[in-house]
C-alpha cells in the first residue's frame, strides 16, 4: 500500500493515473478483481467507533482516506460519508500473495477487512486487520488529505471530491438528510398526509416567478415545470383533506446567487380550519424542534471561513412579531407612505435602493423592504399586515388593504410565508385576473377558480425553503453548500 498523495507536488496528475493502472493491471494479474463483489459487514466505521469495545470480531467496509506505511506494519484510516475508523495490519504477518496485494493498494480504494478490535497505546479505536478484499480501485488521486479541495467553484462541479475530502461539507449533507426525514416525522406525527402533485403544469401558478418552459411532443402541448404546488395543494383541501404536506423541488427560470438557485426544494403545507397565527404557531415549533435536534440548542453561531463568529442567531420563543408598514417606516421614514409614489423613488435614491422605472409603487416599497429590512434582521422576525398586491391567495383583513399572511424572516432572507387562506372563488378570479395584467389566458388557471367553486373550506397554509432553512440551521454561507449539485454555468 503507498501514499501517492506525499509526492504529488512531483508528479503530474497524469502519471500518478499511470502508476495507478499499472497497480490495476497486477490485480488482475494476481487473480483479483478491482473492482469487486459484495461484502459481509458486521459494522459500518462510524457505528463500530460509537460502539466500541474491545476483543469483538468484526467486518467493515470504507474507502482508504488516510494510511502510514512504515514497512513492517501500516495504520490507516477506513471511512465513509459518516466518518471513519482507524485500521491496523502487520505486513510481516501477510503471505507473499497478499502482501502482493496489498501494495497494490492506495489512498482512496475501497476496500472490506476484517479482525478484531483493539485501543492503542494512545487510545485510539482500532481493528487488527486478519483480512482484508479489494472493493474498489480508484484510478485518480484523492485529493490532498490536509487541504482537501480549496478551489470554490471545484467544490460544486465535483462534489464527490468535497464530500471524501471535507469533513464538515459531509457533515452538513448528512445533517441535511436526517432534519428532511425529521420535517417529514413532523408533520406525520401532527396527522398531516404528505402527497406527491404534478411537476408539469399547463399553466405555472401558486407564485409570481418565470417558469421554465416545455413541451409534450405526444400530447402536443406546452408546459411549465411547475414554480409552486400551491394550486393543486388546494384541490386536495376542496377534495377532503384536511392536513397535508408536499416537500419536494420548484423551478424558477430566474437569477442565481448566494440565496437562489433555479431548482429548489419547498416544503407547503395546508390545514383546513386553520389561520396564519395557527401555522406561524406550527413553524415556529418546527424550526426550534431542529435547532434543539441537530444544533444543540436555540443559539445558531455563523462562523467566517477563518472560524471566527461573525452572528449568533436567537430562536429563544416566542418569536417577534412586526407590522410591515412599521418596519418600512422604521428605515425610510414616518412619512414614506404619506409622499407621492414619485416622492418614494426619490427616497430610494437618497437609502441606496436600486429600483426600476416599470416598477409599479407597491414592488418600490417592497424593494426598500427587502434591501432595507429583511437583510438586516437576523433573529426570528413575524412580519405582518402585508400589503395586498403581494400575495393574491391571502385573504384580506378585515377592514384592510392588507392580507392575513406572515412572513417569517430569519438570517436577512424570507424562510417562510404563511397565509390564512383565500377561498372565495370571485375575489379569487379577481385577484389572479388583475395579477394576470392582461394574460388572463396564458396566466390564470380557470381550472382552478372552477375547482373553488365546490367549496374549499377555510385553511391555514405555509411554505418553508428548505435550502435557506438548512443554510440558517447549519451556518453555510450560501445555498450552494447545502445543495448538493448547484446548478453552474457550463464550462467553456
Amino acid at each position: 500500500m503507498s501514499e501517492d498523495t506525499a509526492s504529488t507536488h512531483q508528479s503530474t496528475e497524469a502519471e500518478l493515473i499511470a502508476v495507478r493502472r499499472e497497480k490495476l493491471a497486477k490485480l488482475r494479474d494476481l487473480g483479483v478483481d478491482p473492482f469487486g463483489t459484495a461484502f459481509e459487514t458486521t459494522h459500518t466505521p462510524v457505528g463500530l467507533r460509537e460502539n466500541f469495545a474491545e476483543g469483538l470480531q468484526v467486518k467493515v467496509a470504507g474507502r482508504i482516506n488516510g494510511l502510514r506505511n512504515m514497512g513492517r506494519s501500516c495504520f490507516f484510516h477506513l471511512g465513509d460519508i459518516h466518518g471513519q475508523i482507524q485500521g491496523f495490519i502487520a505486513i510481516k504477518e501477510l503471505s507473499e500473495d497478499q502482501k502482493a496485494v496489498f501494495d497494490c493498494l492506495d489512498r482512496g480504494d475501497w476496500i472490506g477487512i476484517e479482525g478484531e478490535t483493539f485501543v492503542t497505546r494512545t487510545g485510539e479505536p482500532t481493528i487488527k486487520v486478519s483480512g482484508f478484499t479489494v472493493l474498489s480501485k480508484s484510478l485518480r488521486p484523492m485529493p490532498d488529505k490536509w487541504h482537501g479541495v480549496a478551489d470554490r467553484e471545484l467544490i460544486y462541479r465535483k462534489r464527490h471530491l468535497d464530500l471524501m475530502s471535507n469533513e464538515a461539507s459531509a457533515a452538513i449533507f448528512v445533517t441535511r438528510s436526517r432534519m428532511v426525514a425529521e420535517i417529514r416525522q413532523f408533520f406525520h406525527d401532527r396527522g398531516y398526509l404528505e402527497v406527491e402533485t404534478p411537476m408539469l403544469q399547463s399553466v405555472a401558478g401558486g407564485a409570481a416567478a418565470r417558469p421554465f418552459e416545455t413541451y409534450h411532443n405526444a400530447l402536443g402541448m406546452p408546459l411549465t415545470m411547475r414554480i409552486a404546488p400551491e394550486l393543486f395543494l388546494k384541490r386536495l383541501l376542496v377534495g377532503g383533506f384536511t392536513k397535508v404536506f408536499e416537500l419536494n423541488r420548484n423551478f424558477r427560470n430566474e437569477g442565481i446567487s448566494r440565496r437562489h438557485n433555479p431548482e429548489f426544494t419547498m416544503l407547503e403545507a395546508y390545514q383546513a380550519f386553520a389561520d396564519f397565527e395557527i401555522m406561524a404557531e406550527l413553524v415556529e415549533s418546527l424550526v426550534c424542534h431542529l435547532a434543539e435536534t441537530f444544533c444543540g440548542g436555540l443559539e445558531i453561531e455563523h462562523k467566517d471561513e477563518d472560524g471566527n463568529v461573525v452572528r449568533t442567531i436567537d430562536l429563544t420563543r416566542p418569536w417577534k412579531r412586526a407590522n410591515y408598514h412599521d418596519l418600512v417606516k422604521d428605515v425610510a421614514g414616518d412619512d414614506f407612505f404619506d409622499i407621492t409614489p414619485e416622492a418614494r423613488r426619490a427616497k430610494c435614491d437618497e437609502l441606496g435602493v436600486q429600483i426600476s422605472p416599470e416598477m409599479e409603487d407597491y414592488e418600490v416599497i417592497q424593494q426598500v423592504f427587502e434591501k432595507k429590512v429583511e437583510e438586516h434582521t437576523f433573529n426570528p422576525c413575524f412580519v405582518t399586515r402585508v400589503p395586498s398586491e403581494l400575495v393574491p391567495l391571502a385573504k384580506l383583513t378585515p377592514g384592510g388593504k392588507t392580507v392575513e399572511v406572515y412572513e417569517l424572516i430569519i438570517n436577512g432572507q424570507e424562510i417562510s410565508p404563511g397565509y390564512s387562506e383565500l377561498n372565495d372563488p370571485d375575489v379569487q378570479r379577481d385577484r389572479l385576473e388583475h395579477q394576470a395584467g392582461g394574460e388572463e389566458e396564458q396566466k390564470v388557471d380557470y381550472d382552478f377558480i372552477e375547482t373553488l367553486e365546490h367549496g374549499m373550506p377555510p385553511a391555514g397554509g405555509i411554505g418553508i425553503g428548505i435550502d435557506r432553512l438548512i443554510m440558517m440551521l447549519t451556518g453555510a454561507p450560501t445555498i450552494r453548500d447545502v445543495v448538493l449539485f448547484p446548478l453552474l454555468k457550463k464550462k467553456d
